[in-house]
């Protein structure tokens, strides 16, 4: 959303944002897959653009430093009043802040930090970019879970974080949390698959057919983690791009 809408409730997801080895590559795959188009966007930390769905913005690409060291992946950013704020309870409640709060030109306010278990995520205090579209199309984020060692003490950390009065209930699997904002479902937390795996967050983009673009990620030189399956959130499949970068397509229930 941009103009004059209102932002999303504290504690909502509202941006996703690709850390990529190669931008140029990242684009090519996902402009593929999703049916994105891409429009360059001023960013002061290197290389960056934004994808487009049918002409709205709903995700951005950055290109990590050289020889960073740091893992490709998808970065969920939730809606803050006050980045600044929010930042400093994620310190507080034993989370870290590894980048900002700074000011990304006018579009907003933003800071990458990490929760108790190492899970990124990300800050957006929004200004001229308000987030995702209103609307549920092709290639929209629809949904992010966050895949950790302990689901009940990550939703008291994020609860902690964003001060919202949301209600936390039993997720689809045993084990799993959904975290709410003012009664309405915003995420996921889920326990991981198998020992060892790091915490992260996985987002989730529309689809017409999550078979058909699982076997086209392949196509492509991506990796399918868990084919498409039936979820509660619709038809899932978990992939990742040929650089490694986690995430998820679902084509929803009608």
């Amino acid at each position: 959303m941009t103009g004059t809408e209102p932002p999303p409730a504290q504690g909502t997801p509202c941006w996703a944002s690709l850390a990529a080895s190669d931008l140029d590559a990242a684009q090519e795959f996902y402009g593929q897959l999703l049916g994105w188009e891409f429009t360059p966007s001023l960013r002061d930390v290197g290389p960056y653009s934004r994808a487009l769905a049918d002409g709205r913005p709903v995700a951005g690409i950055g290109e990590l430093p050289y020889r960073s060291g740091l893992p490709v992946d998808w970065i969920t950013y939730f809606a803050a009043d006050s980045a600044d704020d929010v930042a400093q309870r994620i310190r507080d409640h034993g989370g870290t802040v590894a980048v900002g709060p700074l000011d990304s030109g006018q579009a907003g306010r933003l800071a990458v930090a990490a929760d108790p278990q190492g899970a990124v995520f990300g800050l957006w205090q929004a200004r001229e970019l308000r987030g995702w579209p209103g609307w549920r199309g092709a290639g929209v984020p629809v949904w992010s879970e966050l895949v950790t060692p302990a689901p009940d003490r990550a939703a008291d950390f994020y609860q902690g974080v964003f001060t919202t009065r949301s209600l936390v209930t039993g997720g689809a699997e045993p084990g799993a949390v959904t975290l709410g904002v003012d009664g309405r479902p915003v995420a996921g937390l889920g326990p991981c698959p198998a020992r060892g795996d790091r915490a992260h967050w996985r987002i989730h983009f529309a689809v017409a057919d999550a078979d058909a673009v699982a076997h086209r990620a392949l196509a492509l030189g991506g990796q399918v983690d868990l084919p498409a399956r039936d979820t509660a959130h619709g038809r899932v499949a978990l992939l990742r791009d040929p650089q490694g970068g986690p995430f998820a397509v679902a084509r929803p229930h009608r």
